[in-house]
């Protein structure tokens, strides 16, 4: 018998992975099944962009393999869109290194710096692919609390009791995911003077910027953080391109070399086509974001009502592609909730415990379903004569 390797222990199989091949099962018995779980965009990308991908095709120099830093006008592109929305100067030669998407990001990363025994600090709650990356190569997960009393940032009081001298980079993430927390630059300049005291690598996860969110910021843009951090960003929310695979890394030379090392090994670059469709998205201008926020500004209304109608209290001050909400008094199982909800009212909402055990007691909606579907939802928990009160209510 051929075994796995010890590192597949360490880890479990992604949970949209593993639950939505329960929902695509009742959606094959014919069950109504609204997705709300998941954050893919279903808008659609530009016309100038598909435009751009279709005009690429053509070109001679579209199938062959491309550079593992990407088309140098794909890295000047990257760079303006930080100079415009963020006022970060970035030098393209040596400070961006585009990705096959963000996610991918955190795995170069992780193998570019950490060694079998060095500690990782984790947000909890947070994006569970930080954790299954740092078993993946060996080191250990430390976590960090974040909770809405806090508005969903660290506590330095706390961080400081802890015994650092193993830890050797640090996950954040703002906008927050799953919470929407906007974060803030003062939040930004603790967290790289904690960095530099301490000498940890910090990494801001930042794909959330443009949605909802009248103040897009980059951790860049604090005094001193190239020193020690790095900033992930990404194509798939802000542009509609989440199956494109199309994301960035951005920092010093150093650092980016470190990780460019680690890529240049994983990958023959990205397709051509979709560097130039991607080139073309980061020239998008206001009108863009204004355009997908009206839509997303709908959704969250009509989010916010389904929540309240479970009972659920929605944190208000949530920006980005999701509704975070808090479940009704008395309820504990975040996971029986929704799987309630799932079984009896065909809608699948992720359950706040799959980022971290103080996701617990909390649910999260993704706004990427179409305004009528929200309000089928929330139509599916009107009071029925034959059934008695609906779910939450």
């Amino acid at each position: 018998m051929i075994t796995t390797a010890n590192r597949l222990n360490t880890v479990e199989e992604y949970y949209f992975s593993s639950k939505l091949r329960e929902v695509r099962q009742l959606a094959s018995e014919g069950k109504p099944i609204i997705n709300m779980g998941i954050g893919s965009p279903d808008l659609a990308p530009s016309k100038a962009v598909i435009d751009a991908v279709a005009l690429a095709i053509q070109d001679e120099n579209a199938h062959g393999y491309q550079s593992y830093q990407g088309l140098p006008e794909l890295r000047s592109s990257m760079a303006a869109f930080y100079k415009n929305n963020f006022q970060v100067e970035l030098n393209p030669n040596t400070e961006i290194l585009p990705l096959m998407g963000s996610k991918e990001g955190i795995m170069h990363i992780s193998l570019a710096f950490l060694n079998e025994g060095d500690q990782v600090l984790i947000p909890n709650p947070g994006y569970p692919t930080y954790t299954s990356v740092t078993n993946l190569v060996g080191a250990e997960a430390v976590y960090y609390d974040l909770a809405e009393a806090n508005n969903w940032e660290p506590d330095f009081e706390a961080l400081e009791k802890l015994d650092l001298s193993k830890v050797k980079l640090m996950w954040i993430g703002y906008p927050h995911m799953p919470t929407g927390a906007r974060g803030s630059l003062q939040l930004f300049e603790n967290l790289v003077a904690f960095a530099k005291k301490h000498q940890i690598l910090l990494v801001n996860d930042n794909p959330y910027s443009f949605v909802l969110n009248d103040k897009p910021m980059s951790l860049l843009q604090i005094e001193g953080a190239k020193d020690v951090a790095l900033e992930l960003n990404s194509l798939s929310k802000t542009f509609n391109m989440a199956g494109w695979r199309v994301g960035m890394v951005s920092g010093n030379a150093e650092l980016i070399d470190a990780v460019l090392k680690v890529k240049s090994n994983m990958d023959s670059g990205m397709f051509f086509g979709i560097q130039k469709g991607a080139i073309e998205a980061l020239k998008s201008d206001q009108s863009w974001f204004d355009s997908m926020n009206e839509i997303y500004k709908r959704r969250r209304v009509l989010t916010e009502q389904l929540a309240e109608k479970l009972g659920c209290t929605v944190y208000k001050e949530g920006v980005g592609l999701f509704v975070w909400a808090k479940l009704p008094e008395g309820i504990q199982s975040a996971e029986k909730f929704i799987d309630q909800i799932l079984h009896e009212k065909y809608i699948f909402i992720a359950p706040g415990t799959i980022f971290g055990s103080n996701g617990e007691g909390y649910i999260r909606f993704a706004l990427c379903v179409k305004e009528e579907k929200v309000q089928e939802a929330i139509d599916r928990f009107l009071p029925n004569p034959s059934e008695g009160e609906a779910l939450g209510n």
